[in-house]
């Protein structure tokens, strides 16, 4: 038997976990985009979701992320959850418990409280609301984001239920959606929900064309992953959330 040496691994050290939905075609191709050439080490797994989003789909993933969350290795940094709606209607203290249960002491994240941290971050409080969701799904959203202080001034979206569609919509689709809404009268970010939704390609043009910060929730997620990693994630990704400096890490939000 041949002799041999330990390291710490692939990434450098730097152990990210993530659960995925198994209907989402799109978290994961932005997560490599980000981390490319970074000393990373992404760890994923799935968990089953229904391809029809609705409020009453979306609770009943709670039962399942003890599970998902048990197929990631230990020793991880930080944890996330990616989904955005879930998120909302199951609520960011019920995720946090359930993966904490199989990971206890990691920090853990999820779209929803990611983007509260990422607008608080950017000094935004008033906000364009853009989502691929049916109507009952946008407005637990909205309804959510009121209980947290955030003002929705306005909102597009494209009415959708079929997370198999979401990841077809289109970039300069999301773009036309994000200009519209971000031009009301007084918004201060854009915030584009949904982790299906491509829009790493379009956040800098979006920005410069508004003048005001755009926050999807993949980038939103990945950079307060990143933060509770304790990482200096500035110029890592898109738009001028990957500009600040600030260490914010509250979990639960």
């Amino acid at each position: 038997m041949m002799d041999y040496a330990l390291d710490a691994g692939a990434g450098a050290g730097l152990r990210l976990g993530l659960i995925v939905l198994s209907t989402d075609e799109t978290l994961e191709y932005e997560a490599r985009a980000l981390l490319a050439g970074r000393a990373a080490n992404l760890l994923h797994t799935r968990i089953p979701a229904q391809p029809d989003v609705t409020p009453e789909q979306l609770r009943r993933m709670e039962v399942a992320l003890p599970a998902a969350a048990g197929l990631l290795p230990q020793g991880l940094q930080a944890v996330g959850y990616g989904c955005t709606s879930a998120s909302t209607v199951i609520g960011p203290q019920a995720v946090e418990a359930a993966i904490r249960g199989v990971h206890p002491g990691v920090a853990v994240s999820n779209p929803i409280s990611a983007v509260l941290a990422a607008l608080e971050a950017v000094g935004a409080r008033r906000i364009a609301l853009v989502t691929p969701y049916v109507q009952s799904v946008t407005a637990e959203m909205r309804a959510y984001l009121g209980r947290q202080g955030i003002e929705v001034l306005s909102e597009v979206s494209f009415g959708q239920k079929d997370d198999w569609t979401v990841a077809r919509i289109s970039e300069a689709s999301t773009r036309a959606a994000m200009l519209e809404a971000g031009r009301a009268p007084g918004v201060e970010a854009v915030f584009a929900s949904c982790t299906n939704l491509r829009t790493f390609g379009v956040i800098d043009e979006v920005e410069a064309e508004l003048g005001v910060p755009v926050i999807s929730s993949n980038q939103a997620l990945l950079w307060h992953m990143l933060r509770c990693a304790g990482v200096e994630a500035r110029g890592w990704g898109p738009g001028r959330l990957f500009d600040q400096r600030e260490a914010l890490c509250e979990t639960t939000i």
